[in-house]
């Protein structure tokens, strides 16, 4: 009597085979996308290293309570990018100082630079309000996230 049993071939099977390389296409899409902070210092409203809370230990989040910059810092009708903070503070008008995320929210770049109003991102050419974060041009369709900032005398902080 001969007995017909199924028994599966060893090794993954093809659905585990198709999603992992699926997500190791994704990763490497989403590298190719991060680019390099490196030049943020050479462009005009950028700042890296320079700022106390740069030092402070980097990264989003880290350094929260720790001064940004002072108000004296931030053009009117302009800003500064804080690349190692991820943050970008703007001064729409004299004396109101706002922070959105440095992250574009079309791609996740890094945006580079504050000029004529608008907050610009140098992947796809997103260009962002100064005021409110909001989508003035680009592929962009979101607009900056705000982030929590106190201004206390002539200092700027990320609020805790």
């Amino acid at each position: 009597m001969t007995s017909a049993s199924f028994h599966p071939a060893a090794g993954p099977a093809r659905r585990t085979v198709v999603a992992a390389a699926g997500a190791a296409g994704l990763t490497a899409v989403l590298a190719a996308c991060g680019g390099s902070d490196e030049d943020a210092s050479s462009d005009t409203g950028s700042a890296s290293s320079g700022s106390p809370s740069a030092e402070a230990g980097g990264g989003e989040g880290a350094g929260a309570g720790a001064a940004l910059a002072s108000t004296a810092d931030i053009p009117e009708g302009g800003g500064m990018v804080f690349a190692d903070q991820k943050v970008v503070v703007t001064q729409p008008s004299a004396g109101e100082f706002k922070a959105f995320s440095a992250t574009c929210t079309h791609q996740g770049c890094a945006v580079k630079s504050v000029s004529d109003g608008v907050i610009n991102c140098p992947c796809h050419n997103s260009n962002f309000s100064i005021t409110d974060g909001s989508v003035q041009s680009g592929p962009a369709l979101k607009p900056l996230p705000a982030v929590q900032i106190t201004v206390s005398g002539d200092s700027i902080q990320l609020a805790g």
